[in-house]
């Protein structure tokens, strides 16, 4: 796994925590942030992997 595939998946879960902490505190502004950040995450995650198969 390489270092693009990790940020991702980090990104992803942070993400996820932070849209759960919005939908919990009604922080629509937090909410969207935290959909945001798993989207930068899944991008990164896929970076990654395009990385891997490339590097073999």
């Amino acid at each position: 796994m390489n270092k693009d595939k990790m940020n991702g998946l980090v990104d992803s879960v942070k993400g996820k925590a932070k849209e759960e902490w919005g939908k919990l505190t009604d922080d629509r502004s937090t909410e969207t942030e935290g959909k945001v950040d798993q989207a930068k995450g899944k991008v990164k995650e896929d970076v990654g992997i395009v990385k891997d198969k490339l590097s073999r």
